[in-house]
């Protein structure tokens, strides 16, 4: 098996176990496990893996339409979570894991892909078939549900557009049979209307506090809202065969194939358990470490996730033949990009094409270049993400990837237009000791009053400034946002801190505009659409516009946004967003 971490981190992590191993946190009814000495050395001395000895794992498909006389009607579905194992490689043992499905049976790793029809609802009861105990370490010294009959969770639909009852508030959790629900629950079956753009969204846990232990379980999926007209008039490569979704997760497993995640802090005299950052060294596609895929020699269309917790991906073509970008988060791009690499944020979904007609040779890989930033260098191991296997003989293909693609009404904002001007800075926290203790969002967290009350059928612009040493990727529950320009460097941030701290995070009275000393980085060509999450990088500032309706045809939602429990905004790097680096959204 490969090594999980280096044995500098092991030598740190056995002295802290060592020192300080009463601060392995119980939480309610959760069982924390500890990991022992001889563990830490069984999962450093174990065997490296074989790669690229496994098949790409075809991700179970769920409809949530029915298909009656050549119409169309809404679905009713039932998806639980399960608690079962999981295999990610042949030579591993089985992984004990959190998973969506229809039954036990079915679920998988990721969950199915729920494939939905464009201005036709899906109903969804979601239920909680998981055990008392989570299957990975809780800090109960962040803000977590106190529920004792269960591993708590509630489900949100990344990038949806729905009513505030169905979104998936962080206090809708439930436990098993119900036993135990959050202050927000509301209803045990939600309502997806899919009346927006078609294009491609995640599913996943959202219950506050456990969110990055959840979804490193397991607990996440593919959705996709589809046209059938837009995909005859497009053309774009399509069927079971050359449409596939590429669910990339990065994770670290001890010899015994649980899943590690470390037991002790950064800081633990604060935080027993959290870390600000989780990096795996192994990555998985489709719940596969390092798959194949057999190809024959033509085009296909990847609908690529990063599904990883924290970790940026920085992926290309081991030929460096360039991705055809169609499509980023849930939007199609106006036209299509050729790009030698995709940098994706965590929850960042890009929409590809790769033509494999006149690849030289038989095998293809897609690479990843971003390093675990813990360790000087990216390792060969973390590098490895799929390799494509492509067939002999040339084939038929009847699809193309045409000059325009689908451009959206109001995908150039006019200043008298903008209904609201936000600076939105996101913050780090630290002890005396100077070792992280929190993150914020203008000094606020998810349990601040709402500062944020945007009004339903607006646009606003926000200027995202990033304090930290770190990228944060945005992400707006319901609202829909893109870059207007490029990511420009403060300068004097040291002195900017300063001012902030001492101002209630004011950006204008500490003239964060006359502080910008230059371009940082343009904004991607492949990025430039509406979009779920927009990234900002350290020490930058970046305007996005953010349009509170349907982007597709500018028109109203068609139900009341401004009802209770409302929605929130956060950074989806998970370990900050559970140590609250997160808002509540209201709509008004």
């Amino acid at each position: 098996m490969a090594i999980a971490a280096s044995v500098e981190v092991a030598a740190i992590l056995l002295v802290m176990l060592l020192t300080i191993s009463t601060a392995i946190a119980r939480s309610g009814e959760y069982t924390v496990p500890s990991e022992t000495i001889e563990q830490v050395f069984h999962r450093l001395s174990t065997e490296p893996l074989d790669e690229f000895v496994e098949e790409l794992p075809r991700i179970p498909k769920i409809l949530g339409y029915e298909e009656r006389d050549g119409q169309i009607f809404p679905r009713n579905l039932t998806i639980g979570m399960y608690a079962k194992k999981w295999s990610f490689h042949r030579d591993m043992p089985a992984t004990p894991v959190f998973v969506y499905g229809e039954s036990e049976e079915t679920a998988s790793f990721p969950g199915p892909t729920i494939e939905a029809i464009q201005g036709v609802p899906t109903y969804i009861t979601w239920e909680n078939h998981l055990p008392l105990h989570h299957i990975l370490p809780v800090d109960d010294t962040l803000p977590i549900p106190q529920s004792t009959t269960g591993v708590p969770a509630v489900v949100h639909l990344h990038g949806g557009v729905v009513a505030p009852d169905s979104d998936g508030s962080n206090y809708a959790w439930f436990t098993r049979d119900f036993a135990e629900k959050g202050e927000n629950w509301s209803r045990s079956t939600y309502e997806y209307p899919n009346v927006q753009h078609p294009g491609n969204l995640l599913y996943h846990d959202h219950a506050f506090g456990i969110t990055r232990l959840t979804i490193l379980a397991g607990l996440f999926g593919n959705y996709i809202i589809r046209n059938p007209r837009v995909d005859e008039e497009l053309n774009l490569p399509r069927g079971e065969g050359f449409d596939r979704h590429l669910v990339i997760a990065d994770r670290d497993f001890n010899a015994d194939g649980t899943i590690f995640m470390n037991t002790t802090g950064m800081n633990p005299e604060i935080h027993p358990i959290w870390r600000p950052e989780y990096y795996g060294d192994l990555i998985t596609v489709n719940g596969k470490i390092w798959p194949t895929l057999k190809v024959q020699r033509r085009k296909y269309r990847f609908r690529i996730a990063n599904a990883c917790n924290a970790r940026y991906l920085n992926i290309t073509l081991s030929n460096e033949k360039p991705f055809i970008v169609v499509g980023s988060d849930g939007t199609h791009l106006g036209r299509p990009v050729k790009t030698p690499k995709l940098v994706m944020g965590a929850t960042e979904i890009f929409d590809v094409v790769i033509d494999f007609n006149d690849v030289i040779g038989d095998e293809l890989q897609i690479v990843n270049s971003n390093p675990n930033p813990n360790r000087a260098g990216i390792e060969g191991k973390e590098a490895l993400v799929i390799k494509f296997l492509i067939q002999k003989d040339i084939v038929l293909d009847t699809s193309h990837v045409p000059e325009q693609l689908v451009n959206y009404a109001g995908l150039n904002v006019q200043e008298n237009e903008i209904a609201a001007t936000r600076y939105i800075s996101f913050a780090e926290h630290y002890s005396d000791a100077n070792l992280r203790t929190h993150l914020s969002i203008n000094g606020l967290t998810l349990y601040d009053p709402a500062t944020e009350m945007p009004k339903s059928g607006t646009t606003e612009e926000w200027y995202l400034i990033n304090l930290t040493i770190d990228s944060h990727p945005l992400h707006i529950h319901l609202g829909t946002m893109q870059a207007a320009g490029d990511s420009y460097d403060i300068g004097d941030l040291d002195n900017f801190k300063i001012c902030m701290n001492a101002t209630n995070y004011d950006a204008a009275k500490c003239n964060v505009h006359g502080l910008l000393a230059g371009l940082h980085a343009e904004t991607p060509e492949y990025e430039k659409t509406w979009k779920n999450v927009v990234k900002v990088s350290s020490g930058c500032m970046l305007r996005v516009i953010v349009k509170f309706f349907l982007v597709e045809t500018n028109s109203t939602y068609p139900f009341d946004a401004t009802k209770s429990p409302h929605y929130v905004y956060h950074c989806h790097t998970l370990d900050h967003e559970d140590n609250v680096m997160s808002r509540p959204l209201i709509i008004v």
